[in-house]
């Protein structure tokens, strides 16, 4: 018989994700916290289905995990947890299906099914955990209150979740566009929105000096015209793995990485024209005050670009397809 071992509350709260309006744990993490296989824990909800409709139980389709890597204040638990459920999910010698995610209605039901010590103590952490998280939305009500009402501002955009967000960014580049802007701690919907903006609005190529890209930054570059070229210019301590970039690149080609530990600063750079200087790594965009300002000196242009090229040493060339 497992031991039941206390967790933290912040441990929970790191594996709890909103999917469709909904706060849900994944399978695999919640048969981690309750000491069993995912295969067993979904062989017992197949062996008791009818207590598990769907509003307590669904199957996540692949553009709701690769969105689950777009959700901020991701841990790196989160991450690396992301990370191997969508490795495994195509890959061979894991899981072949999308993973499952359970309602606290469905956790609770988990408990009852599983019919173990350590499954009934855990269930009542994250209850507990859940019965917190309504509380903290509840008392920052009137912050929700307004993204909801920037919800129903764009509802007539809505046919579906891309081309509600397609619509949002075509409005926002085709607004004057301004030299300066600061973003404070906790804008990230804005931070994010202009980023995708300025991306949106390359031709050709766009070129990215930053030393600290991840996953979420390649989930703001997706947003390119489908012929844009990406060069990420990038510390050799980069959290970009091979199959990060492999992955990209079956999707949105193409994408390039270079090594150069020369820059401090960043720079967004479009069609070689316009270079955009941030405050902030834009994976982190929007959790802490950052500015961006636009570069309009040419011969500082064409000096910065020349410098970007003549530094950086190649560490992946644009994969294949």
């Amino acid at each position: 018989m497992n031991e039941y071992k206390e967790i933290t509350e912040t441990t929970i709260k790191n594996l709890i994700y909103v999917i469709r309006g909904q706060q849900v744990m994944l399978d695999s993490d919640l048969a981690m916290l309750y000491q069993v296989e995912t295969k067993v824990l979904n062989q017992a909800v197949k062996r008791n289905i009818a207590r598990f409709p769907e509003k307590f139980r669904f199957q996540l389709t692949e553009i709701e995990l690769l969105n689950l890597k777009s959700q901020f204040v991701t841990s790196s638990l989160q991450e690396d947890a992301l990370r191997s459920q969508f490795v495994t999910s195509k890959g061979k010698g894991g899981r072949r299906y999308f993973p499952y995610a359970f309602t606290e209605q469905g956790i609770a039901m988990l408990s009852a099914v599983l019919r173990s010590d350590v499954a009934i103590q855990v269930s009542i952490q994250i209850m507990d955990t859940f019965v917190a998280m309504r509380r903290f939305i509840a008392s920052n009500a009137l912050m929700f209150e307004k993204i909801n009402e920037l919800e129903v501002k764009q509802w007539e955009f809505r046919k579906s979740t891309d081309e509600r967000f397609d619509k949002i960014f075509q409005y926002i580049s085709e607004q004057e566009e301004i030299s300066q802007k600061i973003f404070f701690a906790g804008q990230i919907y804005d931070a994010f929105s202009l980023l995708i903006s300025l991306v949106m609005k390359a031709e050709e190529k766009i070129l990215l000096v930053d030393n600290y890209v991840a996953i979420e930054t390649l989930n703001i570059l997706a947003k390119k015209k489908s012929d844009v070229a990406v060069t990420i210019y990038t510390s050799k301590k980069t959290r970009l793995s091979d199959i990060d970039i492999i992955n990209f690149n079956k999707q949105y080609p193409s994408l390039e990485v270079r090594y150069t530990e020369e820059f401090h600063d960043r720079f967004l750079i479009i069609d070689n024209t316009q270079i955009y200087h941030i405050g902030a790594s834009i994976k982190d965009a929007g959790k802490k005050c950052f500015g961006i300002n636009v570069i309009e000196d040419r011969k500082a242009i064409k000096d910065i670009i020349e410098y970007i090229i003549t530094q950086a040493e190649v560490k992946k060339e644009a994969l294949p397809l």
